[in-house]
């Protein structure tokens, strides 16, 4: 299975700063350390090019990152500082998932982003630590090579996918399905193709419940080609940033009922990390890294390809 890195393509942020950065890094660490066992193959992605962000961003709205003459308050709304060092990583996250949906589609079935999930980024705007939008960037990319006509989006980080809500709004190609917190981020939350918002302290019995009646619905509704999966570990219940409950087991549970109905369905499927802000750094790189095995584990099921 190919997984796609971009973790030595630093954001530089001040000290302080909420978001973990540093959760790439251990997580590349984690997944080179036991990528010949799985069957993991390790690939750095191309940066996304204009062209390839322009399919779901503003021209002037990439320029103006591209630059850096974006306004300072859209800057604040993204919540990093600009430099061209987070641009070129932005870059690099979309196009990791760009390869991962390309790779799954062109007969690996599944591959894996090590980064992405930036579901905040919007037509000509960022927020939430999203820059571009990856997951919608890659299914226009993939249309835009005759890999796939219709792509399902199945967004499982807390927050609702606002951004990838608005671009996907009129566009009967792309399905959009968000299952998150109800009282969370963003404030104002477009209405996806599919949503389904939970109350506080959700657990691992009613979250995996909502996802096996919800599911199915989206890809009976989708009549995708593929899935991209945004494995969010924000659901966890030590999160910062996440009103839900999931304790790590209940994760992997979700994770497996991913793949288990893209299995059912034939659907190949291209995973990405999205959020993740547990006061430990480590129990984010644990929940990502269980991620990634078990698409590892779903890409050696339909290969026949036996571990180690």
């Amino acid at each position: 299975m190919k997984a796609f890195y971009c973790h030595h393509f630093v954001l530089p942020l001040p000290d302080g700063h909420s978001f973990p950065m540093a959760k790439y890094a251990r997580l590349h660490e984690r997944i080179a350390a036991v990528a010949p066992a799985l069957g993991i193959e390790l690939h750095e992605p191309p940066a996304a090019t204009d062209a390839d962000l322009q399919r779901a961003h503003a021209a002037h709205y990439v320029q103006a990152m591209s630059d850096g003459s974006a306004d300072p308050t859209l800057m604040r709304r993204i919540g990093f500082p600009w430099s061209a060092a987070m641009v070129e990583r932005s870059r690099r996250s979309s196009g990791g998932t760009m390869m991962a949906l390309r790779t799954a589609l062109e007969g690996d079935s599944v591959a894996v982003n090590l980064a992405g999930g930036t579901h905040h980024a919007g037509h000509d705007r960022g927020g939430g630590y999203c820059v571009f939008n990856d997951a919608v960037v890659a299914a226009r990319y993939v249309q835009s090579l005759g890999l796939a006509q219709r792509l399902l989006i199945v967004d499982l980080d807390v927050h609702q996918g606002n951004g990838t809500a608005e671009l996907c709004a009129g566009d009967d190609s792309l399905f959009a399905f968000s299952m998150h917190s109800a009282r969370n981020y963003p404030a104002v939350k477009p209405e996806s193709d599919l949503d389904v918002a939970l109350p506080d302290g959700t657990g691992d019995a009613e979250y995996l419940d909502a996802l096996a009646r919800h599911l199915p619905e989206a890809i009976a509704r989708a009549r995708a080609d593929a899935v991209i999966y945004l494995a969010g570990a924000d659901p966890y219940a030590g999160d910062r940033l996440g009103h839900l409950s999931l304790s790590k087991a209940g994760l992997a549970e979700r994770d497996r009922q991913v793949f288990a109905a893209c299995a059912r369905h034939g659907l190949p499927v291209a995973v990405c990390m999205a959020g993740g802000y547990a006061p430990q750094v480590e129990d984010i790189v644990d929940i990502h890294e269980t991620t990634v095995r078990l698409a590892a584990a779903h890409w050696r099921a339909i290969n026949g390809v036996p571990a180690g």
